[in-house]
């Protein structure tokens, strides 16, 4: 009787083995009576049930059987008392017979029972019994058919001997789940002495569990072994068939596709459509390959398995599939080289017609003035267009070479195949585009070098305006220097003079701006002639220069004319103030005062006066508050001039007030 088949009779828990024992050892059953009805015939099942699960060992020793009659009816406790033929004791005389710690706590004992944990290990325990115990069986079976059988049961299918019901794995893990549970819990210590518990091996057999354990162990260990010995014959003819297989395509089908090509084509497109077809074969082959490499791996994992009787047969068949694909797989590779070195020399034979097509259009259009920078921008492009066309010749030749290196190699796997015809109208067809590559490349060298010569005059031409235009500039320059910076007239007529030379060697500064302005424009009227154009700049440009030339001239006069009175002027200031004249030359030194009176007049006049151009336009030296610094100064030194002119008037007004 199975505890699965009773289950909701015994959740009831009308009796139950607590774990407990009588002073003799006997195992204590209790049935807890109720208040409800007690159904007999349930009752009756559950004892029968409980009785079968202890060895025929503890049965010897017999049970005390406890019938708790405190909760129910005094005529179900008599049935009971009468079906069982047991003595009937109170409660508080059971210690007589049983150890406190025996009994529950129900009866004022320390033992400690759960019911439904008891019921739910019951079940699996009964669960794993019945699972090993079949398994066991089934293990057997395909173990001793397998020692036994001959050899065309050995070559049946699988699918009924190699296939337990149960999974032995989850079974052996549920057996030592089961078995951990059963050591951990088989004793439960207390303070007053050690308890049995519910789970006791004489109530669940844990030396059962561990004899099931250790049977499905050997037998699935054999099991197996048998399922590897069998697997291993089989896969051994599955990789016998395929290495076959793919031996016969490569040696067969591949080896006709790669004799039927031999071409290299005659331009990019042609190689592009051989090459698209070699990848098909290609991709054909790729699919064996696959094979080849998974068969490779299984064979080395059997050589690595070290069985003796398959060794030879097994390298065997790995150095035949390895020498049919690597030779296969090199010529592959030979020719893809081929196809991608022709691909390569097509490319660039098409890549240099297409630079010679541009050098040559460059040159074909006549080149339109722009500026110096973009003639010179041009100039370097065509010479970077040049010495691209000398790379891409340079890298034709060699990539023609390479081909031709190539193709004299390719009668090496011919299979006896006749490729002289082949191989001649290639070797013609890249030796026709190499020399006519070097016919072009000479024609534009040649208009190349027309060209260079009229650009570098253009570059010149367009210099010279440039520089021109510099030149104005700096004159430009020169005038806004004049005009803001050269302003002082010196504090005494020494220093005044220093700043007359000063001005004039600054004059002579723009005077040779001036001059190299009319030169350069004049070279760009004679390079305008030879290179048959017209300037953009020169109807522009000499006007400019004469009028900021003739603007720095007016400027510069005036400039000279200021510091010419400006150095009369401290001469006459300095004769008086440092002569002393006797009385009878008074008269002369009245009109060399009047005289320096006028000349100081003059000179401040003079400093507000504006600079004024041929067009209309004015300019100042300096700004206001230089022009006021400068005519202070002058005041002041016409006020020391009359202080002396009062002097010589009235000598005896000064030796007073001395």
């Amino acid at each position: 009787m199975e505890a699965s088949v009773i289950l909701p009779i015994l959740k009831k828990k009308l009796a139950f083995l607590s774990g407990g024992k009588d002073r003799r050892s006997g195992l204590i059953l209790t049935i807890p009576l109720c208040l409800e009805q007690t159904n007999m015939d349930e009752l009756s099942v559950t004892l029968d049930y409980l009785l079968s699960i202890p060895s025929e060992k503890c049965k010897a020793r017999g049970f005390t059987v406890i019938v708790d009659g405190r909760k129910s009816q005094w005529n179900v406790v008599k049935t009971v008392v009468l079906m069982l033929q047991v003595i009937l004791v109170s409660a508080n005389k059971l210690t007589r017979y049983i150890e406190p710690c025996q009994l529950t706590e129900d009866f004022g004992g320390s033992l400690t029972y759960d019911h439904m944990d008891w019921l739910n290990k019951r079940l699996v325990f009964e669960k794993f019994t019945k699972e090993s115990t079949s398994l066991l069986d089934e293990l057997a079976l395909i173990n001793n058919g397998s020692d036994k059988g001959n050899q065309q049961e050995k070559e049946r299918s699988v699918d009924l001997n190699f296939l337990p019901s149960v999974d032995p794995e989850t079974v052996l893990q549920t057996g030592h789940e089961l078995l951990s549970e059963l050591q951990q819990r088989r004793f439960n210590g207390s303070d007053g002495g050690v308890s049995w518990s519910p789970m006791d091996d004489e109530l669940l057999a844990q030396p059962q569990v561990m004899k099931l354990l250790d049977s499905l162990r050997e037998q699935y260990t054999r099991y197996q072994e048998v399922c590897r010995q069998r697997s291993k014959r089989t896969q051994l003819e599955e990789i016998q068939q395929k290495v076959m297989q793919v031996v016969n395509w490569l040696e067969g089908p591949g080896s006709e596709q790669l004799r039927a090509q031999w071409g290299i084509g005659d331009s990019i497109r042609a190689s592009q459509a051989l090459q698209q077809k070699h990848e098909e074969i290609e991709s054909q082959h790729s699919e064996w390959f696959a094979v080849y490499v998974e068969l490779n791996q299984q064979i080395a994992a059997l050589l690595n398995a070290g069985d003796e009787e398959d060794l030879v047969e097994l390298k065997s068949l790995q150095q035949q599939l390895s020498d049919v694909c690597y030779r296969q797989a090199s010529q592959l590779e030979f020719r893809q080289n081929l196809l991608q070195a022709a691909l390569e020399f097509h490319g660039v034979a098409q890549d240099l017609s297409q630079q010679l097509d541009g050098l040559l259009g460059m040159l074909c259009v006549d080149v339109a003035p722009a500026d110096g920078a973009s003639i010179q921008q041009t100039l370097k492009l065509l010479e970077e267009k040049l010495k691209s066309v000398d790379v891409g010749l340079q890298g034709l030749r060699e990539k023609g070479q390479g081909l031709l290196d190539q193709i004299s190699n390719q009668a090496s796997w011919a299979y006896g195949k006749d490729v002289t015809i082949e191989n001649k109208e290639n070797v013609d067809h890249i030796q026709g585009v190499m020399e006519d590559m070097q016919l072009r490349k000479q024609r534009c060298e040649d208009m190349v070098d027309v060209r260079r010569l009229k650009m570098l005059q253009m570059v010149q031409l367009f210099k010279c305006e440039e520089d021109a235009a510099q030149a104005v500039e700096w004159l430009s320059e020169l005038l806004d220097a004049l005009l803001k910076t050269h302003i002082r007239l010196g504090d005494d007529a020494q220093e005044t003079k220093v700043l007359l030379e000063k001005h004039r060697k600054f004059v002579d500064v723009a005077q040779s701006t001036y001059d190299y302005g009319r030169q350069l424009l004049q070279a760009t009227v004679v390079l305008c002639q030879s290179l048959r154009c017209t300037s953009r700049s020169s109807g522009d440009t000499l006007p400019r220069l004469n009028r900021v030339w003739k603007q720095f001239t007016i400027a510069s006069e005036e400039r000279v004319h200021r510091l010419e009175m400006a150095i009369a002027f401290h001469s006459n200031a300095e004769k008086i103030l440092q002569d002393c004249p006797e009385e009878p030359e008074a008269i002369n030194d009245e009109e060399q005062f009047d005289e320096i009176e006028a000349v100081g007049k003059s000179l401040l006049d003079r400093l507000t006066v504006p600079v004024v151009y041929p067009d209309g336009t004015e300019q100042y030296f300096g700004s206001p508050g230089d022009m006021a610094s400068t005519a202070e100064h002058i005041r002041d030194r016409m006020k020391l001039v009359s202080l002396k002119r009062q002097q010589l008037r009235h000598p005896e007004m000064v030796t007073t007030e001395s």
